[in-house]
């Protein structure tokens, strides 16, 4: 069973992920969410210098096995250690995160391909500049939850890939809400390649940057994690040789899919739980600070209970993300319905706690001079991101 002891190693990663995170994290993001032109901010020396450092660190690569030059991390510890970064910066957690997907998905579906293995994995798990991001894209504009309606043939993605003499080409519009979609190098798609199974009918495609057809729409203006670039995927006939189409449509969609949405459902719970306890860590400093009747506030019984029910939230959650990542360890990619209510129960938490941290400071909650008012915006965003947690929550119902 787990163990809540941590080893040697695990100490000393969580150190190090705090240490960043305080030192380069948290800094980087305060200056990239006060940035009001969303269009240059990811273009920003503040931006590259941070991803450069987590790339130097190797907090983009956790996950990916050290034969292909990864760290070969634990799903348990990674997830600790995404905990530490989004405490201090849920947006470049976030990109983090993300930025990982093109490879960890071969390495998942496509290990026996050497060849895209040495063209996709290798280069992004050597890279030590911060610039080979990749993303996913699955969400469309008409087809955000409907993603997750597998079985009526009316609902599928608008996105096509036809098949040419040398292989594939697609064409079609991703969602504005792609994470990475504004600066990632490369890009996994889903494309609609037979309509009468619907969603089912989807494959799944590399498709690098450069190659032409392909262009990103503007930056999305958020309210909450501003330092998370997200845009729209726009594809013109982009040409795609065979060896691109790493997984066919059927019912294997429907696998694949939910492994995704099981892993990133978990990686979605850490940054909520950073999130929280970044929030509990501001409020409970300031009540041992800030003097009321004669007395800090936190001797205050109120203050103090609010402090605490943050607390044993805190503690909750983290313990229902490690057993998500334990059931990760064990049997690959885990449980979904554990992922699912780990990533519902962590992401609600959060919007209900930091606001309640918020009124811990009163009126100065609001004020920018600090960062609740932060937390509560990043907050907000957690609740939609990887699936709106009304529809995971129907999804996991079904699974009961």
């Amino acid at each position: 069973m787990i163990d809540f002891e941590l080893s040697d190693t695990q100490t000393d990663l969580i150190e190090a992920a705090r240490n960043f995170a305080t030192e380069v994290v948290r800094p980087a993001e305060i200056l990239l969410d006060q940035m009001s032109d969303v269009g240059t901010m990811f273009h920003s020396k503040v931006f590259k210098d941070v991803m450069k450092q987590a790339f130097e660190l190797g907090f983009h690569k956790m996950t990916i096995s050290e034969k292909y030059g990864g760290l070969g991390l634990d799903p348990v510890t990674s997830g600790l250690v995404w905990e530490e970064i989004a405490s201090k910066g849920p947006g470049i957690a976030s990109t983090l995160i993300s930025a990982g997907t093109v490879p960890r998905v071969i390495t998942f579906i496509a290990a026996n391909n050497q060849e895209l293995i040495d063209e996709f994995v290798i280069p992004y798990c050597e890279d030590t500049t911060g610039e080979h991001v990749t993303a996913w894209g699955s969400s469309e504009p008409n087809v955000g939850s409907d993603g997750c309606n597998y079985y009526d043939p009316k609902i599928r993605h608008q996105t096509t890939a036809v098949r040419t003499e040398k292989g594939y080409e697609l064409s079609g519009t991703k969602s504005d809400f792609i994470s990475n979609g504004g600066i990632a190098k490369v890009y996994l798609m889903f494309a609609c390649l037979n309509p009468a199974l619907g969603i089912r009918g989807s494959g799944v495609f590399i498709v690098p940057r450069h190659y032409s057809g392909v262009s990103t729409g503007r930056v999305l203006d958020k309210i909450g994690l501003r330092a998370l670039n997200q845009s729209a995927v726009f594809m013109e006939k982009v040409e795609l040789p065979e060896k691109y189409m790493i997984f066919p449509p059927g019912e294997g969609y429907v696998l694949l899919h939910n492994a995704i949405h099981t892993v990133g459902n978990v990686g979605i719970g850490y940054l909520a739980l950073g999130l929280m306890r970044a929030a509990y860590e501001d409020a409970l400093a300031y009540s041992k600070e800030r003097v009321q009747g004669g007395k800090p506030i936190f001797n205050q019984q109120l203050i103090a209970k609010q402090l605490f029910d943050t607390y044993q939230v805190i503690e909750a959650t983290r313990a229902m993300l490690m057993k998500a990542s334990w059931k990760s360890k064990q049997t690959f990619p885990g449980d979904l319905k554990l992922s699912i209510a780990s990533k519902v129960f962590a992401t609600t938490q959060a919007m209900h706690h930091t606001t309640r941290m918020q009124d811990v400071l009163g009126g100065y909650g609001i004020s920018k001079e600090y960062r609740l008012e932060k937390y509560v915006r990043d907050a907000t965003l957690l609740q939609v991101m990887d699936g709106a947690n009304g529809i995971l929550s129907l999804k996991g119902a079904a699974l009961l």
